[in-house]
């Protein structure tokens, strides 16, 4: 794991929603920033979109949590342990530490935890697997920080069982090797991309338009889809 590094402070880390929503899930543990935030912010981006929050505090909890603050809290899947916080305009959505307990193409079942490296165990690619303190500091437990300053999207664990767990991760990998990827695709990701292309047809129309709608506002999309071409 990466230790001891710190991100200066970011402008939607300070703003009022984001603090308020930070400091009424602090009584229930250590709650962090997770997935596309933490990774555009390191890439120095401007641009930040969704903001999400982990947490080991159980999803009953967070309600209480933020409900006790005077915070809008939706239950937006509380067996998959996710409540969406509401403030204005913004909204945050919070899950708590999981683990797949047995994994059904595009659902799985969990089981809740409070060990975070076991969490970020159960996510698609290293770049996306880091986590972010209020305070700024980053936990990055396989090299995700290293994968996004050298333009590599590898997936967390094996490639092939990773694809299988969730046949959409295939095409988020062209997604974000064509946004992050600098030079040649990970080896063993565009084998298992290879070797798992027949099951893409499985997948929703709406699943896969998302994915390539996303492609497609790359800088160069050609070459992402000439590449998803070349592995069939």
């Amino acid at each position: 794991m990466s230790e001891g590094f710190f991100l200066p402070p970011q402008p939607w880390m300070t703003e009022a929603a984001t603090r308020a929503v930070m400091a009424a899930l602090a009584p229930g543990g250590d709650a962090r920033f997770v997935g596309g935030s933490v990774r555009d912010a390191l890439c120095g981006s401007r641009r930040i979109g969704d903001i999400d929050i982990a947490t080991p505090a159980a999803p009953e909890r967070v309600m209480d949590l933020l409900a006790a603050a005077g915070i809008r809290a939706i239950p937006t899947g509380l067996a998959h342990g996710t409540v969406t916080a509401v403030i204005g305009t913004a909204h945050f959505e919070i899950t708590t530490l999981r683990r797949d307990v047995k994994t059904y193409g595009r659902h799985a079942d969990v089981a809740f935890t409070d060990d975070w490296r076991e969490d970020a165990a159960r996510r698609d690619f290293t770049i996306n697997a880091m986590s972010l303190t209020p305070e700024g500091e980053v936990f990055d437990y396989f090299g995700g920080r290293d994968d996004l300053a050298a333009g590599r999207v590898r997936f967390v664990g094996d490639a092939v069982t990773r694809i299988h767990e969730d046949v959409l991760r295939l095409l988020r990998f062209f997604r974000f090797h064509a946004h992050f990827g600098k030079g040649d695709p990970d080896p063993a990701a565009l084998a298992a991309a290879r070797g798992a292309a027949k099951l893409v047809p499985g997948l929703s129309g709406e699943r896969v338009w998302a994915e390539l709608a996303r492609i497609l506002d790359a800088v160069d999309p050609a070459a992402a889809l000439a590449l998803i071409d070349s592995v069939g």
